[in-house]
């Protein structure tokens, strides 16, 4: 059976999505952009602070499952320019324990808000 997550401490979904799910022992986030926690308004910043924020609104939702980055088996990246990813794996080197999840980067052209980065993952309780 699947069930909602519902961050109190991420930012709410600004559409017809959860925040994340969970199936079983498996908890699948959506993807996440670096907004304010309470508004749809990106931070301020380049991308290792827009890395740094979507990998801590992930982490609030994990916790509601009681999952920590540690239980990330596999996150999804879409980036905006691929000439970021030796900032953003720096990021991932410090945030993530070894380990570290398996990982997929997919450039893209634009993202919500104008976003550098968008994550989502898959994690297992």
């Amino acid at each position: 059976m699947k069930y909602a997550i519902n961050a109190r401490r991420a930012p709410e979904a600004v559409g017809p999505y959860s925040q994340g799910t969970t199936a079983g022992r498996l908890v699948f986030t959506s993807g996440v952009i670096p907004i304010t926690e309470d508004s749809e308004v990106l931070i301020e910043g380049g991308i290792r602070e827009q890395t740094e924020r979507v990998i801590d609104i992930v982490e609030a939702i994990l916790s509601e499952v009681d999952c920590t980055l540690d239980d990330i088996a596999q996150t999804t990246l879409y980036v905006a320019d691929l000439a970021d990813l030796a900032v953003i794996n720096e990021v991932f080197e410090e945030r993530f324990p070894m380990p570290a999840p398996a990982r997929s980067v997919v450039g893209v052209s634009s993202l919500p808000l104008g976003s550098l980065i968008e994550m989502d993952c898959i994690a297992c309780r």
